[in-house]
């Protein structure tokens, strides 16, 4: 009669068999070779082989002392549809893998299938979170390809949408940090106030999510009447409102002790990923492109470039939170400074004619037709335009062969690169805190896997 362990451990080694990623799951200590193991512990980061801490891996530990457990992707506080390899002594990480690609929908190559024209439709789904971002992104390339100027007033209604998308989005993570850690109340306020803005987007752009509003040449529809007001009542509201939240959080006992001193990371750990937006600036390094390489009018308004200290989750939190205050500071000089003229460039090559001249003329009719049935031809060339998302440095590269199609898009998505950081910032905590990291990395999925 057959040992009846020795076939429970045949079983699990079948059902591991059977669900296992490859060579992109965590692998047991005794298949990894020390290579890839220094590069999941954190020991080793990118592939120039920069060493932050060659000693500080146990590259002898047996398997029968840990287990590997999974966290996702059906898990609410993996904020979609991440999946997560965890390598736990007792409840302390020691290893984490991320498993990604649950929400892969192809859309830089669905891109090379779009003429210029439809590709705003693609790009702004991409971060859901904060669709403007993305338009402006794809948009300032195609731009710079077709080398056409934008209009003042363009430039700064694109300004104040992106603000205003920033705003939301910090909101939304605002909100969802605050579940994460059992602050329901959070939940619903940042939703709350995220109302404001949305139901301002539908006003302006028809549509509350993925407007598809910044598109080549300037943006779909100029401001509606009475924009002034409504965008006045959303700084006022939501400013006032910040201070609210930060008596709500900031001194909670329970919060800081989640918070204060979890997950840290270092200036050189953040540059040697590569990550960008608050990540980056938690550790004190002042690096935002609206400051450092300006676009838009970025140069033309006052606001201040939050940094930490202590690379944290606090250090996180406290950045967005003042960043939304910055950002209504940048949208109430929009409203001041906004000119009047053109919302879109007036060049035919990528501008339609005006609705009333297509019932007067011929040429008109077959122009506009031929503009979004075929699109605009773009001169051969590549080119790459990188923004400010509210998640980090979102890059555009775009190859253009003279067609009315890309030959190739890519994007650099913020929360792809910022997703590397995710196993050093969980090496050494307790599986709690990992929620809390997931969290204060904030990676929109749709983005990461695109």
């Amino acid at each position: 009669m057959s040992d009846p362990t020795i076939r429970v451990a045949e079983r699990v080694e079948l059902l591991a068999a059977e669900t296992s990623e490859g060579a992109q799951g965590l692998q047991a200590h005794r298949v990894t070779d020390t290579d890839e193991l220094g590069r999941e512990v954190g020991a080793v980061l990118r592939t120039s082989g920069l060493t932050l801490d060659p000693n500080d891996v146990d590259f002898d530990r047996r398997d029968d002392e840990t287990m590997i457990i999974n966290m996702g992707p059906a898990h609410p506080s993996t904020h979609g549809v991440l999946r997560l390899m965890l390598e736990l002594d007792g409840e302390f990480v020691l290893r984490t893998k991320p498993v990604i690609g649950y929400l892969h929908t192809g859309m830089e190559k669905t891109g090379e299938v779009l003429s210029y024209v439809q590709g705003g439709t693609n790009v702004t789904r991409m971060d859901y979170v904060s669709p403007i971002s993305n338009e402006l992104g794809y948009s300032m390339a195609v731009e710079k390809l077709l080398n056409i100027e934008v209009p003042d007033r363009a430039i700064w209604i694109r300004m104040m949408m992106a603000e205003l998308n920033r705003v939301a989005s910090h909101l939304v993570w605002l909100a969802t940090n605050g579940m994460d850690l059992g602050a329901t109340s959070m939940m619903i306020y940042g939703f709350r106030e995220r109302e404001l803005v949305l139901a301002f987007f539908e006003k302006t752009a028809g549509l509350r999510m993925n407007l598809n509003y910044v598109r080549p040449g300037g943006v779909a529809a100029d401001l509606p009447d009475g924009w002034e007001d409504d965008v006045l009542v959303i700084c006022d509201t939501i400013y006032e409102r910040t201070f609210e939240y930060d008596e709500l959080l900031t001194g909670q006992p329970i919060f800081r002790g989640r918070m204060i001193g979890v997950a840290p990371i270092t200036a050189e750990e953040a540059l040697a990923l590569g990550v960008t937006g608050p990540l980056l600036r938690s550790t004190g390094v002042p690096w935002d492109l609206r400051r450092s390489m300006p676009y838009l009018a970025y140069d033309e308004v006052d606001f201040d470039v939050i940094v930490g200290t202590f690379g944290d989750n606090f250090d996180r939190y406290a950045i967005r939170l003042n960043e939304i205050r910055e950002s209504v500071r940048i949208v109430r000089q929009c409203i001041e400074k906004m000119p009047s003229g053109d919302y879109r460039s007036q060049d035919p090559k990528v501008t339609p004619p005006p609705r009333a001249r297509i019932d007067e003329s011929m040429e008109a009719l077959i122009h506009h037709f031929k503009l979004f049935t075929e699109g605009f031809h773009v001169p051969a060339g590549e080119v790459y335009s990188a923004i400010e998302s509210p998640r980090g440095e979102l890059g555009c590269y775009l190859v253009a062969d003279g067609g009315p199609k890309p030959y190739r898009i890519h994007v650099r998505a913020p929360s792809f690169v910022n997703m590397q950081a995710v196993p050093l910032l969980m090496r050494g905590g307790s599986v709690s805190d990992a929620i809390t990291v997931i969290s204060s990395v904030d990676p929109i999925m749709g983005e990461v896997d695109r």
